[in-house]
């Protein structure tokens, strides 16, 4: 819903003048506030104006690679990544997002590729640089992942991706047939 409401408030062609959510209680309001009003607050405040920065790991195990189900919009499935935040490299920030959403220590990091279609993410244009990693630990879930499997690369098609990520990972394994 944070994501939805930013998008239309930063549309310069939009008619929309208003947005007014209605909270029947004070639990309503509790998650209206911690979830839309500070992540509004957090993207105005500590992102400005885009294109934003992201980072994507292919974390490599076998002929297997992890995946994580998002429980935040847009829900999907995806690579584990994120943000990369002020004063942060993009090593440091996708070893950072992949032991918050996966619980793995990155021990091998490769930059793989960047991808920049200002339509590849539904909130806002980002910049996306993945990495292919390899890690070590027991993969389960953490932070804003609601789920994590890790998965042959034969059963990719098998699943619905957020953002590029279904193209992103067909490149990986294009990139691993040509070697």
């Amino acid at each position: 819903m944070a994501q939805e409401a930013l998008k239309h408030i930063r549309q310069e062609n939009t008619s929309l003048r208003q947005i007014i959510f209605c909270a029947y209680n004070d639990e309503d309001y509790s998650v209206f506030n911690k979830g839309v009003s500070g992540y509004l607050d957090y993207v105005v405040n500590n992102l400005g104006q885009g294109p934003y920065i992201t980072v994507d790991a292919i974390i490599e195990i076998d002929d297997s690679i992890v995946i994580i189900q998002r429980s935040n919009p847009p829900f999907g499935w995806a690579l584990p990544g994120g943000f990369v935040d002020y004063g942060e490299s993009l090593e440091d920030a996708v070893i950072r997002e992949a032991k918050e959403e996966t619980n793995m220590e990155i021990t091998q990091l490769k930059q793989f590729r960047t991808y920049s279609d200002p339509d590849r993410d539904p909130r806002f244009h980002t910049i996306g640089t993945v990495f292919i990693a390899k890690a070590k630990g027991n993969p389960r879930a953490g932070d804003d992942a609601k789920g994590l499997k890790v998965i042959p690369l034969k059963d990719i098609k098998k699943f619905d991706f957020a953002f590029d990520h279904g193209r992103i990972i067909e490149d990986y394994i294009k990139a691993r047939r040509a070697k």
